[in-house]
């Protein structure tokens, strides 16, 4: 720590209580909550802990309690700051505008500096998030290795002779529901451009991120698919890498900075219309790109370019307008939203519009269908518990009779599909884009 504050004093940079490092919290920021108290009925980690210290009011007060001094940055504060789920869904009802997600996403840089991780959890976090996640060359080995565990029979040896059971069950869980790794990814199977069919709409960058592109690379390829089905030209830029939300939400904004300079730099290169996503985790990510940049004018101006033109499908198909499909896909479904898709990007009506344009696809509404299912980027890993107990009564609203739980974010994706398998259920856990993507086959339409 020594060695950080004369520097920052050569950068100009000015202590903010227990906060030392740039990037802190903004004032601006804190300094609107009200302690209305709003949020308390929306916070999962309050409704479940119902301790102030865990409630959005109260993690505001906390943070602001730090920068002005009047507490160290202690686990008093850090415990409270890395529990939260940074779902957004206090930023929904909260009157007075408070950007918890942002606030949170500042404390944890300054945690990240003031107290690295050590031992092994430091060297995996270090090893993941610098060491192969921003480097897809990297990420595609380790996605052969995890696709080779699963094809050699070494998985199979694995789960007779018991050794699984050495992982705890959150992992031995989500071991056994991964979807099995494809050769290769949508970034390196898709052409570099795909023609628009019909009338051309624009031109649209396909954001492939990293973990839809390991376990779901064929929702990356169905959203392809669909984008030139509705008169947009398809194009997946070679270059790009990770979004850095991963990276962001573990308090290395030094890393995600690095990150989203790159990929500014590929996409606004690319000359699209549209930069297009279908995770949330990842959209909130690219969208927010001009918060990690708030100090720099030439990198803010640029990432603001950036994020005008970020869309998730839903979101983008809705805007264009795109074509009802003509064949039925004879389903019952139930629709969650993902955290970051409704209350991070405000996106709620467009999914629905796409599986309503169905024909014979059933939608029935799933009780509470906004609140947090407990993934919350690697939250199923960091928090267990906590996790497994938001997904219970996630479980809990999913309807009787669906055959398929649908939702728009690969983290929601893997971790609905432990709640399946843990309740022993028949339903499908699928992505929108793959059951409009569905009804457009059959018709016979080629992507």
């Amino acid at each position: 720590m020594a060695t950080k504050e004369p520097e920052l004093i050569r950068m100009g940079q000015h202590s903010q209580g227990a906060f030392r490092w740039p990037d802190a919290p903004d004032p601006d920021k804190y300094s609107v909550c009200v302690h209305c108290g709003f949020c308390l009925e929306v916070c999962p980690t309050y409704q479940e802990w119902t301790d102030e210290n865990h409630s959005p009011r109260g993690r505001v007060y906390l943070i602001k309690a730090a920068s002005e001094g009047e507490l160290p940055l202690d686990e008093n504060v850090i415990n409270p700051v890395f529990t939260c789920l940074d779902c957004r869904a206090c930023e929904t009802v909260c009157p007075s505008g408070v950007q918890v997600g942002a606030l949170i996403e500042e404390a944890r840089g300054q945690v990240y500096h003031a107290r690295p991780k050590q031992g092994v959890a430091g060297a995996l976090e270090r090893l993941f998030l610098r060491g192969i996640f921003p480097h897809p060359k990297r990420l595609r080995r380790v996605a052969k290795l995890m696709r080779f565990y699963q094809t050699s029979g070494l998985r199979t040896a694995i789960r007779k002779t018991g050794a699984i059971r050495v992982l705890p069950r959150h992992l031995r869980e989500m071991e056994a529901v991964l979807p099995e790794v494809p050769a290769e990814g949508a970034r390196e199977a898709l052409p570099g451009r795909m023609p628009a069919q019909g009338v051309r709409k624009g031109a649209a960058a396909l954001f492939t991120g990293c973990v839809m592109d390991v376990f779901f690379a064929d929702v990356n390829e169905a959203t392809a698919r669909v984008l030139a089905r509705n008169g947009l030209e398809v194009r997946v830029p070679k270059e790009q890498i990770c979004c850095g939300a991963l990276q962001v939400h573990a308090g290395d904004r030094e890393q995600a900075r690095a990150m989203a300079k790159h990929n500014i730099d590929v996409f606004l290169a690319s000359g699209v219309d549209y930069i297009v996503i279908n995770a949330a985790g990842c959209g909130a990510a690219l969208k927010e790109y001009p918060e990690l940049f708030r100090d720099d004018p030439v990198w803010h101006a640029r990432a603001e370019q950036f994020s005008a033109k970020v869309r998730d499908i839903s979101e983008l198909l809705v805007e264009v307008g795109f074509d009802p499909p003509r064949a039925e896909v004879r389903r019952r479904v139930t629709y969650h939203d993902a955290c970051h898709l409704c209350h991070a990007q405000k996106i709620r009506q467009q999914p629905r519009q796409l599986l309503r344009a169905i024909p014979g696809l059933e939608l029935v509404e799933m009780p509470d269908s906004d609140r947090c299912c407990g993934s919350a980027g690697i939250y199923n890993l960091t928090h267990p518990q906590m996790a497994g107990e938001l997904l219970e009564r996630k479980m809990d609203d999913v309807p009787e009779g669906v055959d398929a739980i649908v939702m728009g974010n690969p983290g929601c994706m893997l971790q609905i599909k432990v709640g399946v398998h843990r309740r022993q259920r028949q339903a499908d856990v699928l992505h929108t884009v793959e059951l409009l993507d569905e009804a457009y086959r059959r018709e016979g339409v080629k992507g």
